[in-house]
């Protein structure tokens, strides 16, 4: 009955289901099951119910499935809890009775010695996996009504509390993961109760503890239940108290993801008392954090800046310090919202228009901070007119100045603010008509610059003062509504709940590993340890050698030989349309890659693997390039580690910033010694021009308008070539996406084609990019064409796109 039960379990399938899920259940409850049987009953039924949920039926065995969490057989109890657990989220009042049974099932673990259940005691900790199952099986309701069992389960939360304070029991790793199991997964209830204020502040403290603990995983955790408690009313004081470790983490910590959640915590702690602090500890550390939570910073401090700001000068200069450390990832509702903000304040108007026009005067400004200028200025120049070093003519030409630096939008705003000017200061109303008269805005290739300069022409030579007045008078306060930038953040963070025990599962001391992780992790010796995931001090550094590692050295040789340099280009063309992966791998060494980019700057994080049982010695990188490489395309390497242990994986971060277009890659170049050996290992940087697209979405009309622009023969590169792969839609609209285009529809008349377009950013120039792949399948064929303003760059990008097919 086992084997059928397992072969069930194992299957999983609906058919499964269907023929069975209403046999399993009478197998569970009956009381002459063997304890062997109920515990794969259980486990079989929770397979079904994850796989068809639909198809198991409640029914009067839902009540007599909890009686036995009070079987004597603890791995009975450990398989029903994962039932009832899940069961009890799909149909809580069913399930309710449960209660009772797991507190007093609860009360008995945490009060038993060790030595009471040995076949259930884990490194002196009695039964983790099943007290972190009650817990979490208590955390699908609310606190229970029932004072003498509240006040048992009360009990047991403060044993738990206690039981961390005492000396460890071992010095095992194991002892420590299981008890900070169960202490975590403790808390997790006393947060979800949020009901009794002693367990909260006793729960806050004991993470205080571990915020300067020196495993990550512990640090990360802390950070992490410390924000939900933060939001307790109960806590929130409490909380407070860590604020200068939180910020020392945030400063110190080398792991992205546990700086990542001590800014959550910030941001969760941050009230009146102490938002100036945090703020300015935010845009301290904004300067150096990584590019993937920068974004995420940045809409946090306009929310804390908005929502705590007494004097809003702090908020107007807030926003502007922002836009000039982080321009880049300040959002177009970060920068629409100070308008707002200063739109509706008639106090701050004359000092955000002084503030914005001191800030012009950089000699390098973001382009944020161009619009900002562009519009307060427009509408509330006239209030710092008066002095002689902000005149309306020193205004104009200060914004002028920046105009050719600016894109379309922005250009187009700057026309606005230029009409705005001729209604508040006639006397430059000459100098301006020139500009808009000039052939480059009259007869300019875009339509909504052409347009604009047109229409405002002619209105300043036509209306009176008075129309003029009437129609570009100041903008009307806006209406009050939640901030647009809460509600990106909203969007970005998503649901702040926990993932389904379907979708993940948590390791002994709390990690979450995702089920694509690994799958991931299972089909490499090392793990990528991306700065995007959640720890660092993961489980790859305990893999095994390659089977193929030689260990033997020659222990007779006085000198050290040096073996040939090794060189792959094998993966390198994998890297055209993806960032992520393995690019590099011998009976050594094994290198992998994640790569990010914006705009004209990118980064690469490399990580460097040994998987041999012995220490690399003298470990050291260097990139080189051609000469002709070297002046477009600048790549800085951070220091790396000169050992890296048996078995360990060692990061290093590579800066690059794409000056000119190009065409070759450059060389990372590895040495270390391995055995009284000098290896050389030689790899090419999957660096390539399309790395800097930043996709474009066009309309088709302008699509083709754009495209008969780049008619000229130089500008248009086409390739006919034969299918290399199997010719897929969904594969290839992938491809292309990867690439770096933004994908078209309803663009080509052939609904099977495909149309994109983007544009290539380096630091001197922007070049457009339009392309079309056609393919035909019944020839196995496919015609590429590119159309950009630079050839060089359209016979790259063909030759880069046309090896992916």
């Amino acid at each position: 009955m086992n084997l059928a039960l397992h072969c069930i379990a194992n299957v999983g399938s609906r058919e499964m289901a269907e023929a069975f899920a209403s046999e399993i259940p009478r197998i569970l409850v009956a009381g002459d099951t063997m304890d062997s049987v109920k515990q794969s009953a259980a486990l079989c039924l929770l397979r079904l119910n994850r796989t068809s949920p639909d198809l198991v039926p409640m029914g009067e065995w839902t009540a007599r499935v909890v009686h036995l969490l009070n079987d004597q057989h603890l791995g009975v109890v450990t398989a029903a809890t994962s039932l009832i657990t899940t069961l009890a989220q799909k149909s809580p009042d069913d399930f309710k009775t449960s209660v009772s049974l797991a507190v007093a099932r609860l009360s008995r673990i945490v009060t038993s010695a060790s030595i009471d259940l040995q076949d259930y005691t884990y490194y002196f900790v009695a039964a983790p996996w099943l007290s972190v199952k009650l817990l979490r099986l208590l955390q699908c309701y609310p606190p229970p009504e029932d004072t003498s069992l509240r006040s048992r389960l009360t009990e047991c939360l403060e044993t738990i509390l206690n039981k961390a304070q005492e000396p460890p029991k071992s010095k095992k790793v194991q002892h420590s993961n299981a008890k900070n199991a169960v202490l975590f997964e403790a808390i997790a209830l006393i947060i979800h109760h949020d009901s009794e204020p002693n367990l909260l502040v006793r729960a806050c403290n004991q993470l205080g503890q571990f915020l300067q603990h020196r495993e990550t995983n512990l640090r990360y955790l802390a950070l992490e239940s410390m924000c939900t408690l933060a939001s307790s009313e109960f806590s929130h004081e409490a909380v407070k108290t860590h604020i200068e470790t939180v910020i020392n983490a945030l400063k110190t910590e080398r792991d992205v993801s546990v700086r990542q959640r001590a800014v959550d915590l910030l941001y969760a702690m941050c009230d009146r008392s102490n938002s100036k602090q945090i703020v300015a500890e935010m845009l301290s550390y904004l300067e150096t954090a990584d590019y993937s939570i920068r974004e995420e910073i940045v809409l946090k401090v306009a929310i804390l800046a908005e929502k705590y700001a007494v004097d809003y000068t702090w908020y107007v200069d807030t926003i502007l310090n922002l836009i000039r450390i982080a321009g880049d990832y300040v959002s177009e509702e970060v920068w629409y919202r100070v308008i707002q903000i200063v739109i509706n304040r008639d106090d701050v108007q004359g000092y955000a228009a002084k503030t914005v026009f001191e800030a012009l005067q950089a000699p390098a400004c973001h382009e944020n901070l161009v619009k900002v200028g562009g519009y307060i200025l427009g509408e509330f120049g006239n209030l710092i007119a008066g002095d002689p070093r902000s005149s309306p003519l020193v205004q104009f030409n200060l914004l002028h100045s920046k105009f050719h630096l600016c894109s379309v939008p922005t250009r187009a705003l700057l026309l606005s603010a230029y009409i705005k000017f001729i209604n508040l200061f006639p006397e430059v109303k000459g100098t301006i008509q020139d500009v808009l008269r000039s052939d480059s805005q009259l007869r300019n290739a875009d339509v909504e610059l052409q347009q604009r300069a047109v229409e405002y022409l002619r209105l300043s030579c036509i209306a009176s003062t008075d129309i003029l007045a009437t129609v570009l008078e100041e903008m009307p306060p806006f209406p009050e509504r939640e901030s647009s930038i809460l509600a990106k953040l909203k969007k970005k963070k998503g649901s702040s709940k926990l993932p389904d025990m379907d979708d993940s599962r948590k390791n002994v001391n709390g990690s979450t590993e995702h089920a694509e992780d690994a799958e991931v992790a299972s089909k490499m010796v090392f793990v990528l340890q991306v700065p995007s995931h959640t720890f660092t001090d993961d489980l790859s550094v305990n893999s095994a050698p390659s089977s193929g590692a030689s260990l033997l050295v020659d222990v007779f040789s006085d000198f050290s030989s040096a073996a040939p340099t090794e060189g792959s280009d094998e993966h390198f063309p994998r890297f055209v349309c993806k960032n992520n992966g393995i690019i590099y791998e011998n009976q050594l060494l094994q290198i992998g890659l994640k790569s990010e980019y914006r705009q004209n700057l990118g980064r690469m994080y490399v990580f460097y693997g040994n998987k041999t049982s012995t220490q690399f010695l003298s470990f050291s990188t260097s990139v080189s390039s051609n000469d002709v490489l070297d002046s477009q395309l600048n790549v800085q390497e951070k220091p790396v580690d000169p050992l890296i242990e048996a078995g360990a994986q060692v990061q290093q971060i590579l800066n690059i910033e794409c000056v000119s277009d190009f065409s070759d890659a450059p060389i990372l170049n590895i040495q270390f010694r391995y055995g009284g050996t000098l290896q050389n290992i030689a790899v090419k940087l999957p660096v390539m021009l399309n790395k800097f697209f930043q996709p474009t979405e066009m309309t088709s009309q302008d699509f083709f308008q754009r495209w008969k622009q780049l008619g000229a023969p130089q500008q248009e590169v086409q390739k006919i070539f034969k299918a290399k792969n199997q010719m897929d839609t969904d594969v290839s609209k992938a491809k292309l996406l990867g690439f770096g285009v933004a994908l078209l529809d309803g663009v080509d008349p052939n609904p099977a084609n495909f149309v994109g377009a983007g544009i290539i950013h380096t630091k001197t120039t922007q070049v457009g990019c339009l392309l079309r792949l056609e393919p035909n399948t019944q020839a196995q064929m496919y015609r590429l064409t590119l159309r950009t303003s630079k050839e060089s760059v359209s016979q790259r990008l063909v030759e880069l796109l046309s090896e992916q097919f």
